[in-house]
């Protein structure tokens, strides 16, 4: 994983947001919109105002930090990019 995709995954990891790497993302990682507590950072279905398309400002700010954004890969998972 690229130095940027491993500071940002860390970052993440340690707030508590449910990170997680798949073998087919060529070193990109996901953020879980199914785990118990995702509903906390990420929700496809979500009606918060102050998230923009369903995410947690919080995971923005950190991806921001890192030259990161997110997008929603289906209603399950949040995928991260350059």
């Amino acid at each position: 994983m690229k130095r940027q995709y491993r500071l940002a995954y860390n970052a993440l990891k340690k707030m508590g947001v449910p990170v997680y790497e798949r073998d087919d993302m060529n070193g990109r990682f996901q953020i879980s919109a199914e785990e118990p507590n995702s509903y906390e950072w990420c929700s496809f279905y979500s009606r918060n105002p102050d998230w923009d398309f369903g995410v947690n400002p919080k995971i923005e700010e950190v991806l921001d930090r890192y030259g990161l954004h997110s997008e929603w890969i289906n209603g399950g998972e949040l995928g991260v990019y350059e």
